[in-house]
């Protein structure tokens, strides 16, 4: 994990059981909200700057928990 609350998306996928293009689809579709649940990191990177997602993983978790209990809801209404 990287510092405290940020980590990559590899260790965030795993964590939350779901591959890394869906959590790259949750953040370029605004679910994942940037300075909540995402933030670029330029850590090491070279130019042209292409940053890499850092992500929280407990908001992350909480937003998709969310996600996936008004599925499920749904579907049993």
């Amino acid at each position: 994990m990287l510092g405290d609350i940020w980590s990559s998306p590899e260790l965030t996928a795993e964590q939350l059981g779901i591959t890394e293009i869906k959590l790259s689809f949750l953040r370029e579709n605004g679910i994942l909200r940037p300075g909540i649940h995402w933030k670029s990191s330029p850590m090491g990177q070279k130019k042209p700057w292409k940053p890499k997602a850092l992500y929280n993983i407990k908001m992350c978790r909480k937003i998709i928990d969310k996600f996936h209990f008004q599925e499920n809801y749904n579907i049993a209404a």
